[in-house]
């Protein structure tokens, strides 16, 4: 069974800072999560606000629950209010539906974990996850389902 390592966690946690960083981002925070919903690696830059970790590993959350990024789930959930309300009940509110949670894929197209990003705009958060990513060597999926 593939799984997603800390080493290669650690890879995209300091990739997206430091695409962040280059871009001029405000202070991010970044949680990875593996395909359980477990917390790998978190790191928070000086100056990410206190709900910032809880927010990100939301996002990440939400695309693990889901099958597919965050992005994909911020649509469904304004075509659907009503269900994505049900949906956050039955998830005790641990779910974030808006973009930057992206589901991580090993080379095979087999999900392995989740990362979600919080501090930025969320189309912010969302390039510096895919960063982290593709830096570690791994597919991003920030939307829509794909054929594996």
């Amino acid at each position: 069974m593939p799984r997603l390592t800390l080493a290669q966690a650690a890879v995209i946690t300091d990739a997206a800072l430091a695409k962040g960083q280059a871009m001029k981002f405000e202070p991010l925070t970044v949680v990875v999560l593996d395909a359980g919903g477990h917390i790998v690696a978190l790191k928070r830059e000086d100056g990410s606000g206190i709900l910032r970790v809880e927010i990100a590993t939301g996002k990440a959350y939400g695309a693990l629950g889901f099958g597919f990024g965050s992005r994909e789930l911020f649509e469904r959930s304004q075509k659907q209010p009503i269900f994505m309300t049900a949906m956050a009940a039955i998830a005790q509110g641990k779910f974030v539906p808006v973009p930057s949670g992206v589901l991580i894929r090993d080379a095979a197209g087999e999900v392995i974990g989740a990362v979600g990003i919080s501090g930025d705009n969320s189309d912010n958060d969302e390039l510096a996850a895919v960063a982290g990513i593709a830096a570690a060597g791994l597919l991003a999926q920030p939307g829509k389902a794909t054929a594996s």
